[in-house]
């Protein structure tokens, strides 16, 4: 500015005081620039920022210092906001990196003491009062609060917890005070691994990005050799002069540059990445963000991903006189004392009825059959339906009969007897969970051409599930390398597949499909480790936010590199048609590049996933 002053406004002025200040311009805004081209050109290779000094040392060699100025000037520009752009992507990462607290407060020999967060390790004793954020990972041994999880998990309600549950570091205590047992050291919390995969996630580059690479690399000696033609052969054949073929030269160097083109794919990516973990999404690569975008199948895990991974009580069948109530009693008394999981189901059901257990006596446990114990007087058993086999129970017995109607439905049946007679059956089912049917609706809604569930379990029960929640096709009773064969069998059928399990059995499934997405990787460590995509919430809705923020990634980026090539063939066609200046072309070329690496920054404010319609889910449910 203060050159073109001296210029316009000072025509007296020697002329050498304006190319002094054009000159300084030139080292402020090349400095850099220089120094990267010819790393490059030590490597072998031309790049971006040969191109931009070569033109703008061309304008001063032709006397057009100003332009040349321009030029530099703009490029410069163009690279801080490239920059700027890419590091707002990085906001979210710093601001993760910001959320553990400096210090926390540690119970050690009966006195409370202020220690470093970073200093805390496994055994630590921590209390965390109303309001404070948790230092680190651990297990909750007093004290009851909502703890505000978003910025791990990305969901906005507070989540309960008490005496045996996890609370991670970065989290918000609520009103209550929390005494917690530390698991992790600082360095290895689930926050802390969040950011390192993150910020490695960031540093990978997506299939387009290594596409655009090559194109940097080739395109930019195509440019250069163009150039040079363009300068060499109109004064040979006649055609113009030295001067002016050595100004379209120059030209051509700055509007052919690929600047924007080579922006456009990390200024999407970083901030699909950096949204993503946000909101509870952690993709471990750019390659896995654009892939997901592409994916026409979804295949879930059945125990633990679509069902809540636990068994629950589903009906009640007393024998005639009997009642419920007292058949629950009876039971759950007998189960008070077993740890295995169909007994707890059982007690826990009886006691959220608010039934009173009666005390039971003598308990014995009896491997594959079930468990007995003496309530108010009686032997009761209680097991699987051998039982009736043990107790000689007739065949044409009605418990019988119910037994096989459970079991046709899926159900697993518990017997109950008292002093060897049948007293009814209790029905227990792994449930889907809440949002599964909603879910998977919502996935048929975006798209995507078949829902697929895989299980080990046993056919009924599989396809029990399957009926509830609305998946097209059901694969039971498989191994893992079983599994794995039908990733590839869906993969040939259909193309693209995306796998959804735990991150641990699944692992052959979740290696062989094209993405592997990894359930409620805030407390599988596995997951974190190998998973493609880890969804940090145990929340199914947040597979078709995955997909949706891939779509919308994919979207921007398109759009990205639309544009980019149109302007760069619009400059090029009006440099040749020779209807183009300098100075307009170097707007024209800066302006594309800084649209487009705007452009990608829109991903960070996006809002994710499409929460199916009532209609769309009846339609669902109707086919």
């Amino acid at each position: 500015m203060a050159g073109w002053a001296v210029q316009r406004w000072a025509p007296g002025t020697p002329a050498f005081v304006a190319i002094v200040l054009y000159s300084l311009s030139y080292v402020a805004g090349g400095y850099f620039r220089v120094l990267e081209g010819l790393q490059a050109l030590r490597q072998g290779t031309l790049d971006i920022n040969f191109l931009m000094v070569a033109g703008s040392l061309g304008a001063a060699v032709l006397g057009r210092w100003e332009e040349g100025a321009v030029l530099i000037f703009l490029f410069s520009l163009s690279s801080a906001l490239e920059a700027f752009a890419v590091g707002r992507t990085r906001d979210a990462i710093r601001r993760l990196m910001a959320l553990s607290p400096e210090d926390a407060l540690v119970r050690r020999d009966g006195a409370l003491v202020r220690v470093p967060a970073a200093h805390l390790q496994p055994g630590d004793l921590v209390i965390v009062r109303p309001g404070e954020r948790i230092p680190a990972d651990g297990v909750v041994e007093r004290g009851e609060s909502a703890v505000d999880e978003a910025t791990i998990t990305g969901e906005s309600v507070p989540v309960d917890k008490g005496p045996g549950h996890p609370v991670y570091a970065g989290t918000i205590n609520g009103q209550g005070s929390l005494e917690f047992r530390v698991t992790r050291p600082a360095g290895e919390t689930t926050l802390a691994r969040i950011i390192r995969y993150v910020e490695e996630a960031q540093a990978s580059k997506a299939a387009t990005q290594r596409l655009i690479d090559w194109v940097d690399r080739y395109y930019t000696l195509l440019v250069v050799g163009t150039a040079l033609l363009a300068f060499l052969i109109p004064p040979l054949a006649g055609l113009d002069t030295w001067a002016s073929s050595f100004y379209r030269a120059m030209m051509l160097l700055v509007v052919a540059s690929p600047c924007a083109l080579v922006i456009s794919t990390p200024a999407a990516i970083l901030s699909g990445i950096a949204r993503g973990a946000r909101a509870g999404v952690l993709f471990k690569g750019g390659r896995h963000l654009e892939d997901l975008a592409r994916v026409r199948v979804v295949a879930f895990d059945k125990t633990g991903t679509l069902t809540a991974g636990r068994p629950e009580v589903v009906g009640v069948f007393p024998e005639a006189g009997e009642s419920a109530e007292s058949l629950l009693r009876l039971a759950a008394a007998a189960e008070a004392r077993s740890e295995h999981p169909l007994a707890e189901a059982i007690v826990d059901h009886a006691r959220r009825l608010g039934i009173a257990l009666p005390e039971a006596e003598d308990f014995q446990a009896t491997s594959g059959v079930g468990a007995r114990a003496r309530v108010g007087g009686q032997e009761v058993w209680v097991g699987s339906v051998r039982l009736l086999d043990e107790f000689a129970v007739p065949a044409d017995h009605p418990v019988r009969a119910q037994a096989r109607r459970l079991a046709d439905g899926g159900r697993t049946t518990v017997v109950v007897l008292a002093d060897g007679r049948p007293r009814g059956i209790i029905a227990l089912a792994d449930t889907p969970r809440v949002a599964a049917r909603e879910a998977i609706a919502e996935l048929k809604a975006m798209g995507v051409e078949r829902i697929v569930m895989l299980t080990g379990d046993h056919v009924r029960a599989a396809e029990a599930i399957a009926r509830e929640v609305g998946v097209d096709d059901v694969r039971a009773e498989l191994l893992p390398q079983d599994k794995l064969a039908v990733i590839r069998e869906l993969r040939e059928r259909y193309g693209p597949v995306a796998m959804v399990g735990d991150g641990v059995n699944d692992a052959p499934a979740l290696a062989a499909a094209d993405v592997g997405i990894a359930m409620g990787g805030i407390g599988t460590d596995v997951a974190l480790e190998t998973a493609d995509v880890v969804l940090m919430a145990d929340d199914l809705h947040k597979v078709a936010e995955a997909i949706d923020l891939s779509r919308r990634t994919r979207k921007v980026l398109i759009q990205n590199l639309s544009f980019a090539v149109g302007v760069i063939v619009l400059l090029v066609t009006v440099t040749f048609v020779g209807g183009l200046t300098l100075p307009l072309a170097v707007v024209g070329h800066e302006g594309s590049t800084i649209v487009v690496a705007l452009s990608g920054l829109r991903l960070l404010a996006s809002r994710l996933g499409r929460r199916a319609r009532p209609g769309a889910r009846t339609a669902v449910a109707a086919a």
